[in-house]
């Protein structure tokens, strides 16, 4: 990546950062002139920050991470509030397989060190949000990560220059006044801004960032909840035993992850309030739009939820004299005064410290909470800037993990991956194998690989099948809505059909509406695969490379455009998909009907009888038996091509016909044969490899 000098032409980032940016200039104007440059800037040490700077640092990159803490993971060190994390921390599964174990552990990143495993941090199920900062510190520590903390940046914008590989620089800017160009900025920020809901008496609310986390300030009281999700029902989870009664109020239904299989939504270690509503223990849930809604405070300090309509009607009016909905209507579910109303709304990104140059919001209500990103992770109104971690989720949101660490640990090495081989020319990494390897390829990933697992319906593994289909290459964590692009983004060739290997749960499985427990939503047979409803792998066999607009326009619920063929590994109770009969046959049949091949494993006579009978060997033939020329001169080898009737017994013809019947290179000592033909090898087979 080339490096060249360029002005800092800041953009308009507000009075007071420039006022603090003339005194910074002023005071060290050679220091705030001379802009810092780096080939990768990192915003934020959480993280998806410190993943992506372990990735850089192993590749040999010029790159630096900027912390506005003087730790790694600030928003642990705060958040969650009552401090107990919602990622599984399973340190048992009775497998030793590293990369399976993955499947089962949400908080570790990936390093090649077996110490920076969370495991190693807490032996809770549910961690403690400190054990979490001490695992990012320790990632930091140990690896000498490149991070400078106490280090705010107060404004990002961009610098035109020809010199620079997509026509610009990022200019970032601290609090100090230092400028730092960058080549390729990835931000790693988080989602940090409370959302609010503006209406009248929202000044009364307090925020799940402010609230009291000691039980003991709502012992006795009415208290109303804004909000349906994991916060809100945290909150509420630390305070039902001790308060009247706990109402909840959102606009939607409450999304339970066991019926969504969205890991972000409401999950079963902070549902307590789900029962004591339904056992009629006076706690509720309650649906309408915030938006509609005002609070009103009387004069003994409580709380009263009104309309809207009705605060603006009697504006000019005392809070006593404005209409209540039990004024008309005395069944009103929330006519109780409340002593707290407390704001659990979840969290935006922080878009204030980027100019609008760089385009990172639409304005429609999925950007104003996410920035605007590609399938890559790419920004879509700047080249050359990436948003990883959780607020890279607009691109997988309320679908699969790529707003939690275990997710989005594989989404930035795929980034990471992309950006290796656009600005240094390293391919996507692969393995080559002999074509015969297909099937146990697929096998061994989809019983072990954990990207695929927790990344489903978004990351895909791909087989690019080589001419006349002899070999393949086997590419891993690939963005699944990039397809069409693979070429560009991987350096590899798609010339000659590709298989997609992806998990999938089942089309009409997963929703806030579905029973997902009803008596037989688990499939067991092969033949109805295809109706599986848990996890599942899902292979995609395309003769040709997609186009963009195929992808673009696939058939609704689709991760991908309609294939060639298509074939549904049936789900297995245990995601153990190794039955030699139910999963392993059917997928070779797959395959080798796609391929019109014969996958098999044979012994070698079998492949010594094709070459006599057959123009076209199978593959495992023509890559095992026909290199090597000849039988190896063994008894028991002899013995058995007697007995499967390829060969004579010599050894009674020898007896019949004398010594001197005997033809050159017939007979070996011993009478072992000598004839052409295969060696016996332990892993060869006439039966079906299954």
């Amino acid at each position: 990546m080339g490096l060249s000098a360029a002005a800092p032409p800041w953009g308009a980032p507000g009075l007071l950062l420039t006022i603090a940016l003339h005194l910074a200039i002023y005071l060290h104007p050679a220091q705030a002139w001379a802009p810092v440059h780096r080939d990768y800037c990192i915003l934020g040490a959480g993280p998806a920050g410190l993943q992506m700077a372990y990735f850089l640092q192993r590749a040999g990159r010029d790159y630096m991470v900027f912390e506005r803490a003087p730790v790694p993971g600030s928003f642990f060190t705060r958040y969650p509030r009552h401090r107990k994390l919602i990622s599984i921390n399973k340190r048992y599964t009775g497998k030793t397989n590293a990369e399976f174990n993955l499947r089962h552990d949400w908080n570790s990143l990936l390093s090649h060190d077996p110490r920076l495993l969370f495991r190693h941090y807490s032996d809770a199920y549910y961690p403690d949000a400190s054990d979490m900062v001490r695992y990012l510190s320790d990632f930091a520590e140990r690896l000498g990560l490149h991070v400078l903390y106490n280090t705010t940046i107060a404004h990002v914008t961009v610098n035109k220059d020809r010199g620079a590989w997509n026509g610009h620089y990022f200019i970032l800017t601290d609090h100090r006044g230092q400028a730092y160009q960058c080549s390729v900025l990835l931000v790693a920020t988080g989602l940090s801004v409370p959302n609010r809901v503006d209406f009248p008496g929202s000044e009364y609310v307090d925020g799940y960032e402010s609230v009291s986390v000691d039980p003991k300030d709502f012992e006795g009281q009415n208290v109303l909840i804004l909000g349906r999700g994991n916060s809100a029902f945290e909150t509420a989870e630390n305070i039902f035993s001790v308060t009247n009664f706990i109402h909840m109020l959102s606009r939607s239904r409450v999304r339970l992850s066991w019926a969504t299989h969205y890991v972000g939504d409401l999950r079963a270690i902070n549902n307590g309030l789900l029962d004591t509503y339904q056992l009629k223990s006076l706690d509720g849930l309650l649906e309408s739009d915030l938006t509609d809604l005002a609070i009103v405070k009387d004069h003994k300090g409580k709380f009263h939820i009104t309309l809207k309509l009705f605060v603006e009607e009697f504006f000019n009016q005392s809070s006593d004299a404005i209409p209540l909905p039990q004024d008309n209507n005395d069944n009103f579910a929330m006519r109780v005064a409340y002593d707290r109303v407390i704001r659990c709304l979840g969290w935006k990104f922080d878009f204030s410290i980027f100019s609008k140059s760089l385009r990172l919001s639409s304005g429609s209500e999925l950007s104003e909470k996410y920035p605007l990103v590609r399938a890559s992770y790419e920004s879509k109104g700047s080249r050359g800037l990436f948003i990883l971690g959780t607020a890279s989720h607009s691109v997988d949101y309320r679908k699969s993990a790529g707003g939690f660490i275990h997710g989005f640990r594989y989404t930035v090495r795929a980034v990471h991956r992309l950006l290796e081989q656009r600005h240094h020319g390293a391919a996507w990494p692969s393995t080559e194998h002999p074509i015969t390897h297909l099937a146990s390829a697929i096998i061994r990933r989809i019983n072990e690989a954990s990207g695929l697992y927790q990344m489903f319906s978004v990351l895909a593994d791909v087989v690019l099948l080589k001419e006349n289909a002899t070999t393949f290459e086997y590419l891993e964590e690939f963005p699944m809505q990039m397809l069409a692009q693979l070429e560009t983004i991987t350096g590899r060739r798609a010339r000659h059909g590709l298989f997609v290997i992806n998990m999938e749960y089942g089309r009409n499985y997963s929703g806030p509406d579905k029973d997902v427990f009803f008596s037989d939503r688990s499939v067991g047979h092969m033949e109805d695969a295809w109706l599986s409803n848990f996890l599942h792998p899902v292979i995609y066999y395309y003769r040709h490379l997609p186009t963009e607009q195929e992808v673009r326009f696939r058939p609704a619920g689709w991760p991908l455009p309609r294939p060639s063929a298509l074939h549904h590994v049936v789900e297995d109770f245990l995601t153990d998909w190794t039955a030699p009969v139910g999963h392993i046959l059917p997928l070779r049949r797959f395959l080798e009907n796609c391929l019109d091949t014969d996958l098999r494993s044979f012994y070698a006579e079998s492949c010594f009888l094709f070459a006599l009978t057959h123009q076209k060997l199978p593959p495992f033939c023509q890559q095992g038996y026909l290199r090597t020329q000849g039988l190896v001169g063994t008894e028991s080898l002899r013995q058995h091509g007697v007995e499967s009737g390829l060969l004579w017994d010599s050894a009674t013809m020898g007896q019949h016909q004398g010594a001197s019947n005997q033809q050159p290179g017939d007979h070996g000592p011993g009478g072992r044969s000598l004839a052409p033909g295969p060696p016996v090898s332990p892993f060869n087979s006439n039966k079906e490899e299954l």
